[in-house]
């Protein structure tokens, strides 16, 4: 891809993705997630009820009336986007990959969190470390992610989720709410995820494609790990062959789920053919629910 070429896709990119991000802004993504701490705000004078610990002696001291210090939640994010990149990204059969569909989603994402004054950040990881971008605010920062995704050409094709978490333990000093955007065609990732999920707020968001669920009956078809390079056949006439293949996706997903939940993480599944910011937005609502009633 041309520097020209590549200008226009995130050019394009960009006009789509901001208005969604828009929706999904006033949606709830604000309100989503807690702030990194709280932060001095300002003093005033002593009411009943008030807590006694928060009494500012100096200022007391100083006018001869009690005082106590206010403090606000800090509302300020560091927003990490952890993307696969590895080869299986790349599969896709209704005119957009996995890849094209998260690269939109880590998009709407990074243009919600900079429209929140949050930093943002992208790693991204195949079988290695394809790419670590530190977090930091503004548009033409967005804008870059955007470029590399588009532009990433991997050295590695296979996926190592464990190794990715652990190197965005080791650079990640302040805690961030990242979003790991996989196919999750990984394994042995389930201790790292709950070592990471101790410190940061992590939310998995699996892009799938349609024929990854379901086969259609279209024969004797030979097939190809995008990955290994292994091949085989499979016969699609075969009703119990598909009904197993269906199955053994579900489950699959299912597991995932249950790994994230175990860790305390978050688990979204997203049809690359599906509405990603309506999935994004009920989820956003929830979380902003659940912590405002927590």
């Amino acid at each position: 891809m041309d520097t020209t070429e590549l200008l226009k896709k995130v050019r394009k990119i960009e006009i789509k993705t901001r208005g969604l991000s828009r929706n999904l802004f006033t949606g709830g993504y604000h309100s989503a997630f807690k702030g990194r701490g709280m932060s001095f705000s300002e003093v005033r004078v002593y009411q009943p009820g008030d807590d006694v610990r928060a009494i500012d002696w100096n200022v007391t001291a100083r006018t001869g009336e009690p005082h106590v210090k206010i403090f606000e939640e800090e509302r300020e994010l560091t927003v990490m986007l952890l993307v696969d990149v590895s080869a299986s990204s790349l599969f896709g059969t209704t005119g957009q990959s996995k890849q094209d569909v998260m690269t939109e989603i880590c998009a709407v994402l990074a243009f919600s969190a900079i429209a929140n004054n949050d930093k943002v950040g992208a790693l991204l990881f195949s079988d290695r470390i394809e790419l670590f971008i530190p977090p930091q605010k503004g548009r033409q920062h967005t804008l870059r992610i955007i470029r590399e995704l588009l532009h990433i050409e991997p050295s590695g094709r296979g996926t190592d989720l464990g190794g990715a978490l652990q190197y965005a333990r080791n650079v990640l000093r302040k805690r961030s709410v990242c979003f790991i955007l996989s196919d999750f065609i990984t394994a042995d990732f389930e201790a790292p995820l709950s070592i990471f999920a101790k410190r940061h707020d992590c939310i998995g968001l699996h892009a799938w494609d349609p024929r990854e669920r379901q086969l259609p009956d279209i024969g004797l078809v030979r097939i190809a790990d995008a990955e290994s390079g292994a091949t085989g056949w499979v016969d699609t006439t075969d009703p119990a062959f598909r009904r197993d293949y269906q199955r053994r996706f579900d489950q699959r997903v299912q597991q995932h789920r249950e790994l994230f939940g175990r860790a305390g993480a978050d688990f979204l599944s997203l049809l690359t053919t599906g509405s990603y910011v309506q999935a994004l937005l009920r989820f956003f609502e929830q979380r902003a629910h659940t912590i405002s009633h927590g």
